[in-house]
Order: C-alpha cells, then sequence, then structure tokens
C-alpha cells in the first residue's frame, strides 16, 4: 500500500510537471513587436490628434482625451448612472443655491441675491457626467447654465456674480470664476463650441488689468490660484498668445506660497488637496525642478504628520490640527474629489505611476463611502476609523461643530455640490493619449475608448474588460477596420509583484516592474487581444506613527472590520449646517437622511502571529453582483475571514466618537474569535487602522 502510494506521487507529479512544460509559454521576442519597460512616457514627439503643451510650456506625459471619448461600462458605468439618477442628476431641484430664480449665475448679467462656488462646483461634475453617458438632457442642461454665463460677461470681460466677499476690499472675489472656467474648458473639449476661446481670452485680458494689490486678495481665491493657473495654460495650448504666460507669471507670484518647504499656508483639507499641485502647474512654464519637488513635498509633508492612515488621505476634519492625528479624524468628501482630481492631473503633468496609485487609493477605499450606496444623500466628514455615523456634535473631537457625519442630502453647501466632479474626472482619465500617439491604460476599469492613434488619422476602438479592482485579471480587446501600428502603454500599479502581460495567447518579451509602463508598440490588428494579471495577495501596513497600528491590504483594496449597520431615518431638514439651504418645493421623502449606528461589536484588534499572512487570512471570493455595483456590504465580491479579540477599553469617547488608538501590541484577556473584513469604500462604519492585539 505504501509502495503503491509512492508510485501514485511520482506519477502525479510527473504529469503535472509534463502538463506545467507543455503549457508554457515562453516570453516571445517578434520582431513586429517592440516591447519596454518605462518609468515615464517619452515626450520628444508631439501628439498629431490631441493638444497637449504648446512651447515653450513642459511637454506633457499623458494627455487627457475630449470628454466623451471614452464609455464607461462596468462597475463605473453603474456609478455613474447612480449619480445620474441620485444626487447628482437632480441637485438642481434640491438645493437653494441652484435655484434659478434671482441666481446672479443665471440672470445673464451677474446680479442676483444669490451665487458664489455652488452652481459651478455641481456643474463642473455634471456637464461632465452628461458628456460621458451621452445623455442629452443633462447636456442640454448644462448649455443652458453656460449660455448664460456667455451672457453675463461684461465688456472689460468679467463674467458672472459681481458678489465681493469682503466690502473693505472692494475687490471681486475670482475664486467662483476659476471653477466656472473649468466647466467652460469641459464643454469645449466636449463641443467645440466657438465662443469659448474668445470667451475665456477676453476675460484673461480683463484679469491682467487688475492690479497685484487687487488680484487674489481672499481667502480661498489666494489660496486657490492654481486653478486660474491651469486655466490660463489650457487657454495658451489653444491660441498660442505669449502674453497669457505673462498673466501666468502675475497670478502664480500673487498665489499662497505652496513652496515654504515644512510649511503650508494653511492647512485647510480642501486647500490642501487641490492647492499643493500649484507649484508643479506653474513648473510646466519655468521648467525648474523645484517647483515640481514643492508639489511632492507638500503631498508627503502633510501625509507624514495626519495621513498615517490607510485610503490615501490625511485627518483634517475641516482643518487639520496638531495633535489630532488618530484614524478617527476625517476629511471633507470635497477634499477627497479634489485629491482625486489632482493626481490625475499630475499623472499628466509627471507621467509617475504613483499618482494613479493615490488616485485608486482615494476612489476605491475612501470615496465611496461618503455617500449613500443609492448616492441620494452624503456626509460632509469620513474617517478611516468610524464607527457612528450620525447628526450630534461631535466637536472638538472632529474640529467643525454641528451635524457633520449624518449622510444627508440636504446638508453642507460645498459638498453637496462638489461631490459631483469626482467620478466623471475619474472616468475621464482611465486612458490617456501619449506624444507619441499611442494610448495608455492608467486607470484600470470596464470601458470603450475610441481615440486616433498612429499616424494614418485613423479611429482605432480598444475595450476594457475586467472587474478590477476586486480582481486581477484585465481583457483588452483591439478593434480596428485595418491593421494600426502604435504604442499601448500599460500602468502596473506600485502593489503589485510579478505581473504578467500577454498579447494573442503570448507573453509579452519584458519583466513588468512596479509603478512602470509596459509599453507595447506593435502593428495592431482586429481582434487582437491583451491579457494582464496583476497578482493580488494580502499585504500588512503598519502605521509606527499611530500607535503601531496596521491596515490589510488586498491588492489596492485596503480592508475595514465588518461592522453591522443601523440606519435610522431623520428629518433632514432639521439639525443643519448653519449654511445649508433647500427649495421650497424639495420632496424630503424622495430624499432621505440617515443616521448610521454600530448593530455589532467594533473594537477588536488584530490577533496576528509570525506567520505568512496567507495561512493568517483566508480571502473569500464571491460571485460579482448581479446589479453591478460592488461597494455595499450584502454585494462587496471579496471578503477576508481573519482572527481578532475585543478590546474592553476601547470604546466611544466623551465626543461620540470611537476612541483614539490603543498603543499596540494590546494586552487582552478576552478570546480569540473569528471576524470578517471588506473592503472599506464598502464600509459606511468602518475600523481600517487595526490596534494589534498580544
Amino acid at each position: 500500500m505504501r509502495k503503491y502510494f509512492s508510485y501514485s506521487i511520482f506519477a502525479i507529479a510527473f504529469a503535472a510537471i509534463s502538463f506545467l512544460f507543455i503549457n508554457w509559454k515562453k516570453p516571445v521576442n517578434n520582431d513586429n513587436e517592440k516591447v519596454s519597460v518605462v518609468q515615464r512616457i517619452p515626450t520628444t514627439a508631439i501628439n498629431k490628434y490631441y493638444v497637449s503643451n504648446k512651447a515653450p510650456l513642459q511637454p506633457l506625459q499623458l494627455i487627457k482625451l475630449p470628454p466623451g471619448s471614452i464609455k464607461p461600462q462596468g462597475w463605473i458605468l453603474k456609478y455613474l448612472e447612480l449619480q445620474r439618477d441620485g444626487l447628482t442628476g437632480h441637485l438642481g431641484e434640491i438645493s437653494a443655491w441652484l435655484d434659478k430664480r434671482n441666481n446672479a449665475w443665471y440672470s445673464g448679467n451677474g446680479e442676483g441675491d444669490h451665487g458664489w462656488e455652488e452652481v459651478p462646483y455641481w456643474l463642473k461634475g455634471y456637464g461632465d457626467l452628461g458628456y460621458e453617458l451621452h445623455d442629452s438632457s443633462i447636456i442640454s442642461t448644462t448649455k443652458d447654465w453656460l449660455n448664460k454665463v456667455f451672457e453675463s460677461q461684461q465688456p472689460d470681460g468679467y463674467f458672472g456674480p459681481r458678489a465681493k466677499e469682503d466690502a473693505k476690499t472692494k475687490s471681486v472675489d475670482l475664486w467662483p470664476n476659476m471653477i466656472m472656467l473649468w466647466c467652460m474648458q469641459s464643454y469645449y473639449e466636449y463641443s467645440k463650441d466657438e465662443r469659448v476661446i474668445p470667451f475665456m481670452t477676453k476675460y484673461f485680458k480683463w484679469q491682467s488689468t487688475l492690479p497685484d494689490d487687487k488680484l487674489l486678495e481672499t481667502y480661498w481665491e489666494n489660496s486657490r490660484g492654481g486653478d486660474n493657473l491651469y486655466s490660463i495654460y489650457w487657454l495658451y495650448n489653444r491660441t498660442g498668445e505669449k502674453w497669457l504666460l505673462q498673466l501666468a507669471n502675475k497670478i502664480h507670484h500673487n498665489t499662497a506660497n505652496w513652496m515654504q518647504g515644512d510649511n503650508l499656508p494653511n492647512w485647510h483639507n480642501v486647500n490642501v488637496a487641490q492647492c499643493f499641485r500649484e507649484p508643479a502647474t506653474y513648473f510646466m512654464e519655468t521648467k525648474d525642478s523645484s517647483y515640481l519637488n514643492a508639489t511632492y513635498n507638500d503631498f508627503h509633508l502633510i501625509r507624514n504628520i495626519y495621513g498615517q492612515v490607510p485610503g490615501g488621505m490625511f485627518g483634517a476634519d475641516e482643518n487639520a490640527r496638531k495633535g489630532y492625528t488618530d484614524p478617527r479624524q476625517a476629511v471633507e468628501t470635497c477634499g477627497m474629489v479634489e485629491q482625486m482630481a489632482s493626481d490625475e492631473i499630475l499623472l499628466g503633468i509627471t507621467g509617475d505611476c504613483k499618482w494613479a496609485d493615490n488616485c485608486e487609493d482615494v476612489a476605491f477605499n475612501t470615496y465611496p463611502a461618503a455617500v449613500m450606496p443609492d448616492f441620494r444623500g452624503l456626509r460632509y466628514l469620513t474617517a478611516p476609523n468610524m464607527v457612528v455615523s450620525d447628526n450630534k456634535n461631535h466637536s472638538p473631537g472632529i474640529e467643525n461643530a454641528g451635524p457633520f457625519l449624518t449622510m444627508n442630502p440636504f446638508s453642507s453647501r460645498c459638498c453637496q455640490h462638489n461631490h459631483s466632479q469626482g467620478w466623471p474626472y475619474y472616468a475621464e482619465h482611465l486612458w490617456m493619449a501619449t506624444p507619441d500617439n499611442g494610448l495608455a491604460a492608467v486607470l484600470y476599469n470596464s470601458s470603450e475608448v475610441t481615440a486616433k492613434l498612429g499616424n494614418n488619422n485613423k479611429e482605432v476602438t480598444l475595450k476594457q474588460t475586467t472587474h478590477y479592482p476586486f480582481d486581477e485579471n484585465i481583457l483588452i480587446d483591439v478593434h480596428t477596420t485595418s491593421p494600426e501600428n502604435f504604442p499601448l502603454y500599460l500602468r502596473v500599479p506600485g502593489w503589485c509583484n510579478n505581473a504578467v502581460i500577454k498579447v494573442n495567447g503570448e507573453i509579452v518579451s519584458a519583466s513588468p516592474q512596479a509603478d512602470n509602463y509596459v509599453r507595447i508598440e506593435r502593428k495592431w490588428n482586429n481582434n487582437d487581444k491583451v491579457e494582464i494579471t496583476f497578482p493580488m495577495q494580502v499585504t500588512k501596513r503598519v502605521w509606527n506613527e499611530n500607535k503601531n497600528s496596521v491596515s490589510i491590504n488586498y491588492g489596492p483594496l485596503t480592508f475595514s472590520l465588518k461592522i453591522k449597520e443601523a440606519y435610522e431615518k431623520i428629518n433632514g431638514t432639521s439639525n443643519l449646517q448653519a449654511d445649508s439651504k433647500w427649495q421650497p418645493g424639495a420632496d424630503q421623502s424622495q430624499w432621505p437622511a440617515y443616521n448610521i449606528y454600530p448593530a455589532s461589536m467594533w473594537n477588536y484588534g488584530l490577533n496576528l502571529s509570525g506567520a505568512p499572512l496567507s495561512q493568517q487570512f483566508e480571502v473569500i471570493k464571491k460571485s460579482w453582483p448581479a446589479n453591478d455595483f460592488p461597494f455595499t456590504q450584502k454585494d462587496v465580491p471579496i471578503e477576508l475571514k481573519t482572527k481578532g479579540k475585543i478590546i474592553p477599553q476601547w470604546t466611544l469617547d466623551k465626543y461620540g466618537l470611537c476612541d483614539t488608538l490603543p498603543q499596540s501590541p494590546v494586552s487582552v484577556n478576552t478570546n480569540v474569535q473569528d471576524i470578517t473584513l471588506i473592503p472599506m469604500g464598502a464600509a459606511r462604519l468602518r475600523i481600517s487602522a487595526f490596534p494589534v492585539t498580544d
């Protein structure tokens, strides 16, 4: 019996080795295919089809395609549809700030009793949502608003509301106009409306006449002058008028100094998330690396102090405060979407894959939990460790005093409107053009892109099919009416080792490296297939500066304790932030608000050992949800099973928040229990930075 068993083992092993030998495909060295691994995109060529930086500006590494070029599919399409059918698509019926009656943005002459950042905040995401979905109704509404903006331009070039934030300064606040310019830019890229270029030119001519002591005086516009700077370069790239570069210098020198090394002009979470990129924007003109380095420095400075937490963000529940560094500190929904936009822009400027990594970190792990699954409500603040989401005042545990944690469609003047850009901008950056007339897959998601590629003025369509980030496999199908030669760049995420890339079943002749691109240049034929595998495994990150807490990752996903969530419907129009307003006809029954409370224990520490993580965590993969929406506890397609212990002394504190983390390792006498972890983005209540028990 023992001898038979030995022979059987030998036979099975021999058969397995033979099978692997027969089916293993060595990397192919195809004379018609050039494959390389590059850290940055070559910029010696100039893209023939898509507008990039015009000399003397630093060439872009990656070039944004016009809105509508990419057709989202899979879960990102579902998310955009939820936005359309939910808060973004119907905010015009709810928000008092979007009421057209006596609205300074809609009057056509800048007069009205309301009109500041809210309309352009909403419109820049709303319009792009329409372009991405090819939704004629949304596009029509967008044009209706923009027509009024065109109409509002004065003979001197100024447009929009004439509101003054500070009567003492006697100066016009340029901040809301900065946002509206981005609406105009997207609209032009989509429609090529001939009015946009002269409209912006006339406005910037007016802006150039402002004396320095009347330019960017007030807090928001001074902090956020980088958005104005970006629009100046956008216009220059389409007109080549050199006076715009002089205006760019003027704007930079009157914007808050985001190049201080060991300090920031202010520590407001949204300002940091959107303004830290200003030096890198100006770098495009100066080509002085100190400006680019300043942006990298700002990114790390805020995170080294306040961002020792999972999810790609940092703790600043309005402003970052000394001593408030625990993962229970939150960030605004505005901050999340501005961070994603910054990452996308910086990816284009630098080609650095790390910006795509961070964008995905925020998009997959932080932003989804800030909104209700049906996208009919959101909350102002969300934290990596958050076990209560209600309308109570939790200050000074969080900085803001008021009901800032509840899910409420009527709440918060800024996030209620600014949330709209998050997913549309993300979807527009899934694919980007390259200077050598190629295409780069930079943010992976199911989609279909049609772009002009190669040297023959020809459109090619690439269809990407995947359940990424919940699955490691990605398929790209090429559709072309005739063979076309062009380079295809595939970003390899920073967390990924041993990526495998095949073209038509053959492994490519290169070794993919994390945070690099695999460049495949070949003559592409109809129905060519590119198969990508980014192997995922359980990893652990230790946050030494936050009590030695740990977070658990699987590929790009960070995991949270699965806490049973009890939803309590509340009156959404009572107990609101002071600046919240809604239209009289808004139907609260259609737009419910919720408090969320834990209905299971949340104060677990992970009971880890020295064994390999693959032995301590069981990966449970479930079927893909029929509704294509994986960001709920019920439908999430992956879970982790592991061991934990209750930490009795870790409870709610006097402010009604989960108390700050205990120092790990934590000594407890409680029993070891089986616990379940789910992706952080699907957890509206979450513990994502865990203590470790001994």
